[in-house]
């Protein structure tokens, strides 16, 4: 049972550490995920939408201290007890989510690593399993210093956990999984490579055949029956390839200019997924952000999901004049952590990606 507590003990720190740090390496994303959650097609909790950040900051803190608690032997008592409530009510979501088929990806890795529901389900029960094995042998988790450096370790632990998650709040994420990295192109990211994989579905096709409802299963095509039809229902076997770029575009009222600014040198895109929300201490940068991307030849554009009446309202109360273009609003909120955000693109690839405290940090 020692052996077994001791492998259990350094297996759930070192992945509730890891798990941890990746999401309070990006606690803004893993706050929308937490709205996926609240909503109403899921949880139906909205309520607690207006608190996601804080809620988010808080788990991964949490997660990652325990962690580090559990690998130290610092009070293993509470240490235990809060894996045990925390992997009891993350199976429980993980599997909601699974059975319904709700939430696509639950984010427990971020965007590092992409898990389907099941198999974000399966992780779950497989932490369970070894923190019961903790809970049962709790008297085997003993420190592994006296108990003033032991005090000093976990304290540390949760001050650079805290400071972490305000370090990329107030900048970026220190990594940037996604597909708006500096040094990825957009344009490629929306590509489909030809010999890529394609979706396989499932058709049921509902007949009344002589006062008789009869079920034929295709792969698609129609089946010859002699008998009227009634419905059809798909089922998805297999998920073809996604690319990593989904729904970004760059659209005016009477055009989609996407692949006109993918092909610009020389561009500066601000990103503000809402208006309405923008930060007012970015948006006063900007005015002098645009005269300095011009002076060096630069064009400025901006990129929101929000409507006219924003638009024009953010230009008159903050003095710019470049035009803003429509996107949308979720795939905004992956291109960068900050509202607003600014990119350096060069013929679609990212060369420059800051947040609005960091503006007089861009080079030209």
């Amino acid at each position: 049972m020692k052996i077994l507590v001791t492998i259990s003990r350094i297996f759930v720190g070192v992945l509730f550490i890891i798990s941890g740090l990746i999401k309070l390496n990006d606690p803004l994303g893993f706050s929308y995920k937490l709205q996926e959650y609240f909503s109403a097609e899921v949880l139906n909790i909205p309520f607690l939408e207006p608190y996601a950040l804080g809620i988010s900051i808080f788990v991964v803190v949490f997660e990652v201290v325990l962690g580090v608690f559990l690998l130290i032997g610092y009070k293993p008592k509470f240490t235990i007890w809060s894996l045990l409530g925390m992997i009891v009510f993350f199976t429980f979501l993980t599997f909601y989510s699974a059975y319904f088929d709700k939430v696509k990806d639950c984010g427990c890795f971020g965007d590092a690593l992409k898990l389907t529901p099941w198999e974000s389900f399966t992780k779950d029960v497989v932490l369970l399993f070894f923190i019961l094995i903790l809970f049962f042998g709790k008297k085997y988790v003993n420190p592994i210093f006296s108990k003033f450096p032991l005090t000093i370790v976990a304290l540390l632990g949760f001050v650079l956990s805290l400071w972490f998650g305000y370090h990329v709040l107030m900048h970026l994420p220190s990594v940037d999984f996604r597909a708006y990295a500096i040094g990825k192109n957009i344009k490629e990211g929306m590509e489909i490579p030809e010999d890529a994989p394609k979706p396989i579905l499932e058709y049921s096709w509902k007949f009344n055949v002589n006062g008789k409802e009869e079920i034929i299963v295709t792969d698609g095509s129609y089946p010859s029956v002699e008998g009227e039809f009634v419905g059809v229902e798909t089922k998805m076997i297999q998920e073809g390839y996604a690319p990593p770029v989904v729904d970004f575009s760059i659209e005016s009222d009477e055009e989609d200019l996407t692949e006109h600014f993918l092909t610009e040198h020389n561009l500066l895109v601000v990103v503000s997924y809402s208006l309405e929300k923008i930060e007012r201490g970015g948006a006063i940068k900007l005015k002098a952000l645009q005269e300095r991307a011009r002076d060096n030849g630069y064009e400025i554009i901006g990129l929101t999901a929000s409507g006219e009446d924003a638009k024009q309202r953010v230009k008159e109360d903050y003095g710019i004049d470049f035009d803003w273009y429509l996107c949308d609003e979720k795939a905004l909120k992956t291109v960068v952590r900050s509202n607003p955000g600014v990119l350096e693109l060069n013929s679609g690839t990212v060369m420059q990606k800051v947040h609005w405290n960091d503006i007089e940090s861009l080079k030209f």
